[in-house]
């Protein structure tokens, strides 16, 4: 691991006001770092800038626009900044939406990596790049549990548009001596997660039903979809770490266990204090809210990926041996976290 002090040393974030942007800014900010962030052009407040408010960063991290589909600007960004670090997280991140979008996906996803890839090439070899890539890749995965190592089946637009930024990010290293890393996280959530994620729309959803908010049931997709779900706070320090390794790899970052849509449902549900009983099998199926004797969810097959993907489960055993890494949340603590920070913005 490097010995440099971190003291002053300059950070840029792509998607800071991410879940994942946020979580990385407050640990670096913490470790001395100045940070910079990135935001797409053409608003005036971004829609996750309630995120660094609610981590107290506003104010402690510069800000600046870009867009990164352009080769012009993400050179002229790097010129601009020239950061030690970049943590290259911005991206479509909806695999829902990007069937709907798919030449904006890849565009947002590998177009953009490729052009901050030769930024660094072409005018600041010294930095250090992370890719933020994606389980998602491994799609109907030949193996479970994934390694670094697996081969990428990936069923989505956004998986696709994953594989070539990560491909891409891997020939940077090995054709030009770069150091750059990718980090495939499986699903990591926290009170931060967007409404757009299933995890979040769950503990939302349940939230109001328990406080008399909400009285249709909850749609949801395939119950029995399964993930390897741990805490973004955790897989942060994990992207931290492969930036200071003596040299650059590929890491993944999960927890090794899976739990299903269900599982989710019941945990939360749990949280709040619902009984639920599950009834029907298949489109049928629902949850029965015993104390009301109503359904608070339901299944909508419009919401099934026109390509579903196999089990995904990682083994995070290079980053556990060569970073020192491992998750410290649970997935029912952090379906805990989830719920308490809920409750707590709802007074």
């Amino acid at each position: 691991m490097r010995e440099q002090a971190e003291k002053g040393r300059r950070a840029l974030i792509t998607g800071i006001t991410s879940q994942d942007g946020a979580y990385l800014a407050a640990l670096l900010l913490d470790r001395g770092y100045q940070v910079t962030g990135t935001l797409r052009p053409g608003g005036t407040v971004p829609a996750g800038a309630w995120r660094l408010a609610e981590m107290g960063l506003t104010g402690r991290v510069a800000m600046v626009t870009a867009d990164l589909t352009d080769a012009q600007a993400a050179t002229g960004l790097l010129d601009e900044c020239r950061p030690a670090e970049l943590y290259h997280l911005a991206a479509h991140s909806s695999v829902h939406s990007s069937f709907q979008v798919p030449a904006q996906t890849f565009a947002s996803n590998a177009v953009a990596t490729t052009n901050l890839l030769e930024a660094i090439r072409t005018r600041h070899p010294a930095t250090r790049f992370y890719h933020a890539s994606t389980s998602e890749m491994f799609g109907a995965a030949p193996e479970v549990p994934q390694r670094e190592s697996t081969l990428f089946r990936p069923r989505s637009p956004y998986a696709v548009a994953k594989v070539a930024a990560h491909q891409m990010t891997t020939l940077y290293r090995v054709a030009y001596g770069l150091f750059c890393v990718n980090g495939i996280l499986f699903n990591h959530e926290s009170p931060l997660r967007g409404p757009e994620f299933v995890t979040t729309k769950i503990v939302r959803s349940l939230t109001d039903w328990q406080q008399g908010r909400r009285a249709a049931p909850m749609a949801l997709g395939r119950l029995d979809a399964r993930r390897d779900w741990g805490f973004a706070g955790d897989y942060v320090r994990g992207m931290w770490a492969m930036l200071q390794a003596g040299q650059p790899d590929d890491y993944l970052l999960a927890t090794g266990r899976t739990w299903s849509v269900r599982d989710f449902v019941c945990m939360t549900a749990d949280a709040l204090g619902l009984r639920l009983e599950w009834q029907g099998e298949g489109l049928t199926e629902q949850a029965i809210d015993l104390d009301t004797g109503r359904p608070c969810v339901t299944v909508d097959p419009s919401l099934f990926r026109p390509a579903e993907v196999g089990e995904l489960r990682g083994d995070s055993t290079r980053a556990r041996l060569r970073l020192g890494w491992s998750p410290t949340v649970d997935l029912p603590a952090l379906v805990t976290m989830m719920v308490t920070a809920e409750q707590a913005r709802r007074g």
